[in-house]
């Protein structure tokens, strides 16, 4: 199966702005709910994010506010929108499937490190 493929990330300073973007191989993609995933140093990956088919979406209280998740069905394409970034949003970003069962195997992520 071909992988997810995340890119967009990059060194920035604290307040600064980035968008990470997502191209997914999952099958039957516009019916999925998405989820970008970040894992920070010594930490376990989490789910900060998903968005339903329907466009509906959750935040994890820490980016509530400063990052905004979207998809385009046609490209199998999910975006995360992230403002005001602060040095605890570093981490490697991971896109996925936001239900355990349907995820499939990881890509290599994209690293976004906040530093002044």
């Amino acid at each position: 199966q071909e992988p997810l493929v995340e890119s967009g990330g990059g060194l920035v300073q604290p307040g600064e702005s980035l968008t990470l973007t997502c191209v997914s191989p999952i099958t039957q993609f516009n019916i999925r709910a998405m989820g970008w995933y970040r894992q920070a140093p010594g930490k376990q990956r989490e789910l900060i994010t998903f968005i339903y088919s329907d466009g509906n979406t959750y935040y994890e209280d820490s980016v509530k506010g400063r990052f905004t998740i979207s998809r385009d069905n046609s490209k199998n394409t999910v975006y995360l929108q992230m403002h005001n970034l602060k040095p605890e949003d570093t981490a490697v970003y991971y896109c996925n499937s936001a239900v355990g069962s349907q995820r499939i195997s990881w890509g290599q992520g994209t690293q976004v490190t906040v530093s002044a």
